[in-house]
């Protein structure tokens, strides 16, 4: 567990990669092989059953700390992280223990079913054999909320590097569904398990930011231009003639579309399919509110059904007749999709995402600017040439987003952040004007240079109002200029309105609070959005 927690706090306070990379590969050169396992299931999102809730942690502590509530909670406030808090509470320890962190997970599993008194027992007795920074993590495997600062990629290159294997297969491995508790490191690194689960899916290739001219990529025709469609990336696997249907986030969402589960019975087996789920109706693509409505759903109505009905579709083929053919160029992968999707019928939900025809990158530009019209958010570049990698290569994918909408506010309400930010406050909610009255619009704690954060800080110290809990009313005079892709009608928002990814743009120094926008001026970017989005479903019906 000491080793452990100091890889951990290697990883939280280094910002660059390869040391990140570095600190990863000296841990499982000397770890534990079962832990191993368990470091990289947790940093994968495996969490160990929840043996203990978080309200006893925190009255187990307070009494064996001494710690009146009210402080406690101040202190978390504080702090931004209950785990932290709890160990940072604690008196010191009578003696230090060391056991090897798949052994401290096995303790917790076993307490699970055992009554109140006696997990109480187990747990102020491993609280007083570890040092603070064991105990933090002691906490975090019980509470489950296991967020560390490390990219998939990142943890797959270490492995790559500590194994002298190829990257690809291990991210292949590492994905999907394993257990933790029975699997050997050997086992789970060398993907000798990966053609047991039918469902196994391959790891998503991304794009980065296009932030040149379109031009510096070279001649056109060796890109293929695609709508950049806004929904749940997923892939759509047949084998053994079972469906399953994963996300980008590693989730498996087969039950919450049964429109796409046509697809068992007339895909092939050894089918993989990577694209996109949408809401859309009759081959039109619905705004992403639509989508909304369907989603995190373990039932779906017949009414949700019909109001935000579902298709797919389809960028790519990672899988042909049982062979995985990433390593062939885009224009092939694209060439067998089109043949395979030609044979389905238009029931089956399920259509290739259109390749947009233009002439040279002008052309396109003016194409892209569109976007918005059919409820996109700007164009993916993909080179002709380019193999499906596993996460990013810079190169060979381009997402070409279109500038997003822009509105000033002014900042209301301030929380602090969590992690490196739990000393300042860095989550803001920011409102427009609504007559007399100001209205919250978004929540936004991106955006911001370090010293502006502490400038903000700062201010928000000196100009608070009134608190509510970690909470902070303002003096609303600093004016941000916000971000967002889409704005959409919404009931849970007082506003009436929900904006899509908020984020900061720029801090406007230059305005007072007289001159942002408001809630009208947003009312009217709703409607125009929504007049645009109607006016192109009526040209392309025009076009048919």
């Amino acid at each position: 567990m000491k080793r452990f927690a100091q890889l951990i706090q290697e990883l939280e306070t280094s910002n660059k990669t390869n040391d990140k990379i570095e600190a990863l590969v000296n841990y499982f050169q000397s770890a534990d092989e079962q832990d191993r396992v368990w470091v990289i299931a947790l940093f994968t999102g495996k969490k160990p059953k929840r043996p203990v809730n978080s309200s006893l942690l925190k009255m187990w502590a307070c009494e064996l700390s001494g710690t009146p509530e009210w402080l406690f909670n101040e202190s978390y406030h504080n702090v931004g992280d209950l785990s932290e808090t709890i160990a940072l509470i604690l008196p010191r320890a009578a003696s230090l223990l060391e056991l090897p962190l798949n052994q401290w997970i096995a303790e917790l599993q076993a307490i699970e079913k055992l009554p109140e008194d006696e997990k109480k027992t187990f747990i102020l007795n491993a609280w007083n054999h570890l040092a603070t920074a064991e105990r933090f993590i002691f906490n975090k495997l019980i509470s489950g909320n296991f967020r560390i600062g490390v990219s998939a990629k990142t943890l797959v290159n270490s492995l790559a590097k500590k194994e002298a294997a190829d990257s690809n297969k291990i991210m292949h491995s590492i994905m999907g569904k394993w257990d933790p508790y029975t699997i050997a490191y050997e086992d789970l690194v060398g993907g000798s398990h990966v053609n047991t689960d039918n469902s196994w899916p391959y790891p998503f290739c991304l794009a980065y930011a296009l932030e040149q001219e379109p031009a510096t990529l070279g001649p056109e025709a060796n890109w293929q231009a695609e709508w950049k469609w806004d929904g749940i990336r997923g892939q759509i696997i047949k084998r053994n003639d079972e469906l399953f249907i994963w996300s980008r986030g590693e989730e498996l969402i087969t039950d919450q579309f049964p429109e796409l589960h046509v697809l068992a019975g007339i895909l092939d087996n050894g089918t993989v399919l990577d694209g996109e789920i949408l809401a859309a109706r009759n081959g039109q693509v619905l705004p992403f509110s639509t989508l909304q409505q369907r989603l995190n759903r373990k039932t779906i109505s017949k009414k949700q059904l019909e109001d935000a009905p579902i298709g797919f579709f389809a960028y790519d083929l990672l899988e042909h007749e049982g062979r995985d053919i990433r390593d062939q160029p885009l224009r092939e992968r694209r060439k067998i999709l089109e043949e395979i999707l030609s044979k389905l019928p238009p029931s089956a939900g399920i259509v290739p995402s259109q390749i947009i025809t233009y002439h040279n990158w002008a052309d396109l530009a003016t194409v892209r600017e569109s976007s918005r019209d059919n409820n996109s958010e700007g164009v993916m570049l993909k080179n002709l040439d380019s193999l499906y990698h596993s996460g990013r290569k810079r190169g060979d994918w381009w997402k070409w987003k279109v500038n997003p909408y822009t509105v000033d506010t002014v900042m209301i309400y301030a929380q602090k952040g969590a992690g490196r930010r739990a000393n300042f406050f860095t989550d803001y909610t920011f409102a427009v004007r609504d007559g007399e009255n100001l209205i919250t619009i978004a929540k936004a704690y991106s955006g911001l240079t370090d010293q502006e954060i502490r400038q903000v800080d700062a201010f928000v110290k000196r100009n608070a109002i009134e608190k509510f809990g970690p909470v902070r009313t303002v003096k609303p005079e600093l004016v941000f200029e916000i971000a967002f892709e889409g704005i959409a009608e919404s009931k849970r928002h007082k506003a009436g309105l929900a904006l899509r990814f908020p984020r900061i743009l720029r801090w406007r120094k230059d305005k007072t609070a007289a001159e942002i926008n408001t809630l009208d001026d947003l009312r009217q970017l709703l409607l125009s959005s929504q007049a645009l989005t109607k006016a192109g479903d009526e040209a392309k019906k025009r076009a048919e």
